[in-house]
């Protein structure tokens, strides 16, 4: 990578494009790439075809019609990524702070609309002070014919955003608007209003950083999929994050060559702890389930009690969706619930395969949760398994209670196949819990109340604590050994292969937002 980079004759390229040789010294200094460097380090060497570099702005307010600069603002074109067929914008920040206008806007609409109609991913490179503000209620429009565009091949060709500058006001509803978004650590800053404006209006001081950078919004806000520490590995992501998706919603995932070997886990045997209450990190039981080297975690420091991401099984995509019991015991709150909902309906719009490990004791308590809607975001999930084609398997590693039960991709929401592992406790709730209830009369009566909570307790989990009474019923298809799980999959994911499920016709549903 480092040769390739070595190779872009980025003083010439820039000054065709009017950046002068000044401001390309200055965007280095901060260590940010130039738009055409960052385009042949996203692009196969040699492939970029560029698309109306000799378009200027058409304004002639405020002095600019006596200045010209070609491309205005922004490298537009199509190459590959792996010998694939992708498009690309690229904002250039020295060109009039690589503010959107008229002609600006005009060139990404045209490579947006040359994505939706030859069925290929469109990559946005953002680095931009916002709308041009000499040309008015022009760039305003500009920014809404993207957004439209946006909406228009949501779930027809896969849209990924890189923040690699600043993203403020309108400019930042494009981003959210696509797939993923992902931000670079110190350079990268998205929000609404800026610091000054939130000082004005609500006398916070705040900082860009903590309003709206790389770390702020990949754990609070969860706006940014992934942060990376540097443009280089920002972009180097990019390329890996498009090999896990199809161009288009009609082609299958690319797949990859995978040799078949022992497909016996015997670690995972052990993996879960005797006692109940102790955490154990799901990723391990991830990792040792699917392709060595294969994972691509997404939104990884927001709501870390749901891993969500990619990973292979067998060569082919999966989308990897798991309670984390290492975090809040692996409960389902609002954000875990949007968190992995968002990333269900990815999968599902682009022929995705999904896997799904259940350990969760339930949805978080609380009135904070109560207040904001946790009934309303925890059906998004609901909704979202509930309405996927794609093949679906589920394996129970261990708790699975109560509604959270119903909504992790159950048999009884759509699930095609559904493991367990005898560790799985499938149940209305937990045993204590349901004791006390069940038996309150009894416990109260009793000379010595806690031993015979205990006794009731134990009782109870004897007869639900356990997946065999689900499998009685055909809730779960298999009570498997751990060590057997990979082999399952396996051979459940090939089974699915050819899956055909139509929904009802509607114009959409009316998902709960």
């Amino acid at each position: 990578m480092k040769e390739h980079f070595e190779t872009l004759d980025a003083k010439t390229a820039q000054a065709q494009l009017g950046g002068g040789e000044d401001r390309i010294a200055a965007q280095h200094k901060k260590g940010k790439l130039t738009a055409r460097e960052r385009v042949g380090l996203l692009l196969d060497e040699g492939s970029f075809q560029e698309i109306g570099q000799l378009v200027t702005h058409r304004s002639e307010n405020f002095g600019l019609g006596d200045q010209k600069f070609l491309g205005d603002g922004v490298v537009t074109g199509y190459g590959t990524i792996d010998g694939r067929l992708v498009y690309v914008f690229s904002q250039d920040f020295t060109v009039l702070g690589g503010s959107l206008a008229e002609a600006h806007a005009a060139k990404i609409c045209r490579v947006m609309d040359l994505a939706l109609q030859n069925g290929a991913p469109v990559i946005g490179l953002n680095d931009s002070g916002g709308a041009r503000i000499q040309e008015g209620v022009v760039s305003l429009a500009g920014y809404a014919d993207i957004f439209y565009r946006n909406v228009r091949s949501s779930g027809v060709v896969p849209q990924i955003s890189a923040i690699l500058g600043p993203c403020a006001g309108g400019a930042v509803y494009s981003p959210a608007l696509t797939d993923f978004v992902m931000m670079v650590e110190g350079s990268s800053y998205m929000f609404v209003t800026g610091p000054n404006v939130v000082k004005t209006v609500t006398h916070e001081v705040v900082s860009s950083e903590d309003l709206g950078g790389a770390s702020t919004h990949a754990s609070k806000s969860g706006v940014s999929h992934f942060s990376a520490p540097n443009e280089l590995e920002a972009i180097s992501e990019i390329r890996r994050l498009v090999g896990y998706m199809p161009s288009n919603c009609e082609e299958e995932p690319p797949v990859v060559p995978y040799t078949a070997g022992d497909d016996r886990r015997p670690e995972l045997d052990s993996i879960i702890p005797e006692n109940p209450n102790q955490p154990y990190d799901i990723r391990e039981v991830l990792n040792a389930v699917i392709d060595p080297d294969s994972s691509m975690e997404v939104h990884a420091e927001f709501a870390r009690n749901m891993v969500v991401g990619f990973a292979r099984m067998g060569g082919r995509p999966v989308g990897c969706v798991a309670n984390q019991p290492a975090y809040l015991a692996g409960v389902l709150d609002i954000d875990a619930s949007t968190k992995a909902a968002r990333f269900v309906r990815f999968c599902d719009a682009f022929n995705i395969p999904l896997l799904v490990f259940v350990d969760v004791p339930g949805f978080l308590p609380g009135t904070d949760q109560e207040w904001r809607g946790i009934i309303t975001h925890g059906a998004k999930l609901l909704y979202a398994f509930s309405e996927a084609t794609v093949p679906r398997i589920t394996v129970i590693t261990r708790k699975a209670y109560g509604g959270a039960y119903d909504v992790m991709n159950s048999k009884h929401i759509g699930a095609d196949m559904n493991f367990a592992w005898p560790s799985a406790e499938i149940a209305v709730m937990g045993a204590k819990g349901a004791a006390e209830i069940i038996f309150k009369n009894d416990i109260a009566k009793a000379k010595d109340p806690a031993a015979r909570l205990l006794e009731k307790e134990a009782e109870y989990k004897e007869q639900f604590a356990n997946p065999y009474e689900a499998a009685a019923r055909g809730f779960v298809d298999e009570v498997i050994r751990p060590s057997e799980t990979r082999r399952k999959v396996l051979a459940a994911l090939d089974m699915l292969r050819n899956k055909v499920e139509k929904l009802p016709r509607k114009k959409h549903g009316n998902i709960p937002l």
